[in-house]
């Protein structure tokens, strides 16, 4: 359904330009917890993943073009359209790839639910800049993490600029909220050991047996300035390190997940 708008002051348009994420995640005028996804690859990813979307906001060009597939699937959803100067303006920037879509928000999943099963897991405590977020979803679905838990001080992972970042992978890797309080006790009593990534002298190796040997490991990821405190590193199993060169004394969070994500990965069957 192509609606064609000529003014900023259209309220259906109000999740693309006037609604905060916070305000998105809160619920639209019908009360729907929204977020919004960008390009139509990001957007057929989260299609396919089961999320819902609601409406659609592209350049005319893109009506037969590269969102004409997501339009067929979807043929009773509003698609808003107008000049592209218009649509500059409504959005304060250039659309990415010129298509932005509002999905409905999915109730977060069970701490059990997400766990089950998975043997790596990532635990981000306090992670707070949105970039971070979605480069780590992304790492950790390259990399063969299981699902990824967070603590209630990191940010949202539907957040527009961490979907984006993520290109689309916070659809497919299983996440939730931990819970307030010891959410390492948690962790253990659905079988997982811990392990805090953090610059200590008394770390073991990340390369060393003992971590490859767990069955059920939880990696845990501390914020971008401060890393964890030390209350969660003093209750972890296990404190690792990732060796530096040069004097440098720590990689960032995106970056050190990534690494993190390789070396405690599960081994293949053929690996030695």
């Amino acid at each position: 359904m192509i609606i064609y708008v000529d003014t900023l002051d259209h309220e259906a348009l109000a999740p693309y330009a006037r609604l905060t994420e916070r305000a998105l995640a809160n619920g639209d005028a019908d009360g729907r917890p929204l977020f919004i996804a960008e390009s139509p690859k990001v957007i057929n990813v989260a299609v396919d993943a089961g999320y819902v979307p609601v409406s659609m906001l592209c350049e005319e060009r893109h009506i037969t073009g590269d969102a004409a597939g997501i339009i067929a699937r979807f043929p009773d959803m509003p698609v808003y359209t107008g000049a592209p100067q218009l649509l500059e303006r409504l959005t304060g920037y250039r659309l990415t790839r010129g298509v932005l879509c509002a999905m409905r928000r999915p109730e977060a999943l069970p701490l059990d639910d997400v766990c089950r099963g998975a043997r790596r897991v990532a635990v981000l405590d306090g992670v707070c800049d949105t970039t971070n977020i979605g480069s780590i979803f992304r790492s950790a679905a390259a990399l063969g993490i299981d699902a990824i838990l967070l603590t209630p001080g990191t940010c949202d992972p539907l957040n527009r600029r961490a979907v984006r970042v993520s290109m689309g992978t916070v659809f497919l890797v299983p996440w939730t909220r931990l819970p307030e309080g010891d959410w390492q006790e948690a962790l253990r009593l659905l079988g997982f050991k811990t392990v805090a990534m953090a610059l200590r002298d008394d770390s073991v190796a990340i390369d060393g047996p003992e971590l490859a040997a767990e069955p059920r490991l939880a990696i845990i990821l501390g914020t971008e300035g401060d890393g964890l405190a030390r209350c969660v590193i003093a209750g972890a199993d296990y404190v690792a390190r990732i060796p530096m060169a040069h004097g440098v004394d720590s990689l960032n969070v995106g970056a050190a997940a990534a690494v993190a994500f390789w070396q405690l990965r599960v081994p293949e069957k053929n690996e030695d």
